[in-house]
């Protein structure tokens, strides 16, 4: 009898061991996924629509005998972050959730009087996830950076890497820093060790996007697209950035706390025009924010080309809307972007132990 439980036991860790991670994967082993061939795969079910269709496209433009060969210069692929390979659920977007963070819960900070009532206002919508008045969306998003003003970019990113040690709301055994979904990293390997120059090409504020990704997934910062901050500098005064001579002895570069220059939409082909300087042949995606991206990639003449669109479906293992994902999936497929089912293709999320909390 003591036989059979040991070998019932090592049965479990071995079949554990096969499909990865029991609670959530920690940056360090979100990190070590490496997928370079088919058989890599372990957190896509085995009859994934996608996950075929990713790997007969990468076997197909990088087989040099193919009439739809790809010379690995031109083997752009670009990546949304949030929705699309990192939590947007758990309520909000991250750097919507640090806002209200900030300015309701940090002590060491006293947030100026506007952007304290708006807090308090939206907190319950948020959570609740109702929608905002316009007036109400547009002083949050001039929030997002008029309450870090003054701060240094370093000084930003370590705000952003002690938020990211919080928990997640709504799911559970998960922190901030570790809510990427773990099929997609592996998509983003696969692509990255047979050639392909993956870039993210995002809504999320650029010092914010680098400092989630930073030692999880090997992309260069340079390789990163996103919404910027407006810098200025400490003894700035009433010059402009154009005339200011910058002393190094005297002053730093700081957040500004003017709004961001938002990465979206249309937005996001005139920043890879202008960073990558060539069409990609694969993009994903998650939101209308993103269309821009994955037409601009499906209108590529010259290579095979192909636009995914991740469906937040599961309301078992994230904070899915069965609403949302029916008009997502409908979107989807008549603009010719390939859906991807979390509920039906994901094996997992972020781990087998993180589910939503009921």
């Amino acid at each position: 009898m003591k036989k059979k439980i040991l070998a019932a036991i090592t049965a479990g860790l071995i079949a554990l061991g096969s499909f990865g991670i029991s609670d959530a994967a920690t940056r360090e082993e979100i990190a070590a996924i490496h997928v370079e061939k088919a058989s890599d795969f372990q957190f896509w079910n085995d009859d994934s629509p996608t996950k075929a269709k990713i790997i007969e496209f990468v076997e197909d433009v990088t087989n040099p005998f193919s009439a739809n060969y790809i010379p690995p210069e031109d083997r752009i692929a670009t990546f949304d972050m949030d929705g699309t390979f990192y939590c947007e659920t758990a309520p909000l977007y991250f750097q919507e959730t640090m806002f209200l963070h900030r300015v309701l819960d940090d002590k060491n900070y006293t947030a100026p009087k506007k952007y304290l009532n708006l807090a308090k206002k939206i907190k319950p919508k948020v959570y609740a996830k109702q929608k905002l008045t316009p007036a109400e969306s547009k002083l949050y998003f001039e929030g997002l950076t008029a309450v870090y003003a003054g701060m240094t970019d370093e000084e930003y990113r370590a705000y952003v890497r002690n938020f990211m040690q919080d928990n997640e709301t709504g799911l559970t055994n998960l922190k901030r820093g570790e809510a990427f979904y773990l099929p997609m990293v592996e998509i983003m390997s696969y692509l990255t060790n047979n050639g392909f120059q993956v870039y993210i090409d995002s809504a999320c504020g650029v010092s914010t996007t680098r400092e989630l990704i930073n030692g999880v997934i090997p992309i260069q910062f340079d390789r990163i697209l996103g919404s910027d901050f407006n810098y200025t500098s400490t003894n700035m005064g009433k010059d402009t950035p154009h005339d200011h001579f910058y002393d190094r002895h005297k002053e730093k570069i700081i957040i500004s706390g003017k709004p961001l220059i938002d990465n979206a939409k249309t937005i996001k082909i005139f920043s890879i025009m202008n960073q990558i300087g060539k069409r990609p042949v694969l993009a994903f995606g998650n939101s209308g924010g993103d269309s821009g991206m994955l037409e601009y990639t499906l209108q590529n003449d010259k290579y095979r080309s192909m636009s995914f669109f991740v469906i937040c479906d599961d309301t078992e293992r994230e904070l899915g809307n069965p609403t949302r994902a029916k008009s997502d999936t409908a979107l989807a497929l008549k603009r010719g972007w390939n859906p991807i089912s979390m509920k039906n293709e994901f094996k997992t999320i972020y781990g087998y132990n993180v589910k939503r909390v009921k």
